[in-house]
């Protein structure tokens, strides 16, 4: 196929297209079953996506499917960006704010790709698979986190038709703070899970170091630096230490360091 035709995304050539039409392009080119924008942050379905178009030139086997991290959520961003390099895509990713999940930057950049895509498609892929050449993986979107269940609503008993027409009145009034109630729920899961994304990022991160400086230990060159470092790992602040109940010098190192991250 030819080289791309580079776009550039301006509010008068960008198509007017909603959320849910732009996330309904992606399920239906590529078998999936995304329900919301943000779910494009793993970077796995626009490394496909250009798969179609240039196979030779993005190594899907690369590209994780089932990421369910940050980090993995990178990995799969630069697969995309070395692919945008190798085909002189002159587009810059925002890598750092796309993996956090959010609408507005995912719903940007989603934009921009399908102006991008409908451009230098030529229509001839109907001959591919795209549920085998990613190994059946990615049917359902990934899930982030699982987020924080909600306690059920209880519905309440019917109301005796002699004092029906007294409670309508206020029926009203407590469809709209049920609504509120739970907007506010919905807003407070989708922050926790985005802490947890970050926590758990940063956890990992931590435990590599871990296991670096495990393997340095005993060796005398690094003595110092790896026990300053270790020093640090192990540090515990009020509140962040292992729970009372534990018997002093029972847990293991690494699972002592899990709770306190």
């Amino acid at each position: 196929m030819a080289m791309p035709i580079n776009v550039t995304s301006t509010s008068n050539n960008m198509d007017t297209l909603s959320r849910n039409e732009l996330v309904g392009f992606i399920n239906d080119t590529l078998v999936l079953n995304y329900k919301k924008v943000e779910q494009m942050c793993t970077g796995a379905a626009y490394c496909q996506m250009l798969h179609i178009l240039w196979p030779e030139k993005v190594p899907l086997k690369k590209v994780k499917f089932g990421a369910k991290l940050e980090h993995a959520y990178i990995d799969n961003w630069k697969v995309l960006q070395e692919a945008f390099k190798r085909l002189h895509i002159e587009k810059d990713i925002p890598i750092q704010r796309l993996v956090k999940g959010r609408f507005q930057d995912n719903f940007e950049f989603l934009q921009w790709f399908y102006k991008f895509f409908t451009i230098n498609d030529s229509g001839d892929h109907d001959g591919y698979d795209a549920v085998a050449l990613r190994g059946g993986a990615g049917n359902a979107p990934a899930p982030t986190r699982s987020p924080v269940k909600r306690a059920p609503v209880k519905k309440p008993a019917p109301a005796p038709a002699a004092v029906s027409n007294v409670k309508k009145s206020g029926s009203n009034q407590n469809s709209a703070e049920l609504k509120r109630l739970q907007g506010e729920v919905a807003d407070l899961n989708a922050a926790i899970e985005g802490l947890e994304k970050e926590r758990d990022f940063y956890f990992s991160k931590l435990r590599d170091i871990e296991v670096i400086c495990q393997e340095k230990e005993g060796d005398e060159l690094y003595t110092d630096f790896i026990a300053g470092i270790i020093e640090i790992l192990y540090a515990t602040e009020e509140g962040f230490g292992p729970a009372e109940d534990e018997v002093e010098g029972e847990p293991e190192i690494e699972d002592v360091e899990q709770e306190e991250y």
